[in-house]
């Protein structure tokens, strides 16, 4: 059965505003419902005006400072030694209980490859200059991380004069982690400062 696509015109009622004039539709839509014609009417694409978006649609635009950022927070590789008893706590984090690797934390033995120094333990007067040296062989950007109150300030040893008062004293810390020891969720949130730190500090100039 074939289908009438006429429109009927409606009374004109005096005084009443004029009807808007309806484009004509596709011969298979049909116009039982003429108040259904505005929702049955194709609706035009308008493409953005930026080129970018033209030539090549669905590119993200970031700056490049963000995007080199945002990859050194994702693949941070901290160098693998410690002091004391530091250490085993942070031997602890990297294990399947609280694995460091889904945060893109990845250890490595060689600081060569390392950009981030975690200073687990003890340093004592005759162990700064490894220390020191483990540091400037670490390419740039590089971080440190004090984990407990010996790296940070000597903890229960600092009245010792062979014990470094904090290892700030010979290299640059990032982040310094409390207690004795910290525990491994101590030194996740370490991690979580210094990703934050690194996005903050992205425009700087030599890191």
């Amino acid at each position: 059965m074939a289908v009438d696509t006429t429109q009927t015109e409606a009374p004109v009622v005096p005084g009443a505003p004029a009807a808007p004039e309806v484009a004509p539709l596709s011969p298979h839509v049909p116009t039982e419902h003429p108040l259904e014609i505005e929702r049955l009417r194709p609706v035009e694409l308008h493409p953005g005006k930026a080129l970018y978006r033209v030539v090549l649609p669905g590119v993200i635009q970031a700056p490049a400072d963000l995007l080199i950022a945002a990859s050194r927070k994702s693949s941070l590789w901290p160098m693998t030694f410690g002091l004391a008893c530091c250490a085993i706590e942070m031997i602890a984090t990297y294990m399947s209980h609280y694995d460091l690797d889904r945060f893109g934390i990845v250890p490595w033995p060689s600081p060569r490859q390392s950009d981030v120094m975690i200073v687990a333990g003890t340093v004592t007067k005759k162990m700064a200059p490894a220390v020191k040296l483990l540091y400037e062989q670490m390419p740039n950007p590089k971080w440190v991380i004090s984990m407990g109150a010996c790296a940070t300030n000597g903890g229960p040893y600092t009245r010792y004069d062979r014990v470094l008062q904090g290892v700030d004293k010979i290299i640059p810390v990032d982040v310094y982690v409390p207690g004795c020891p910290p525990r491994p969720e101590a030194l996740l949130d370490a991690f979580i400062a210094l990703q934050e730190k690194i996005m903050e500090e992205r425009a700087a100039t030599g890191r």
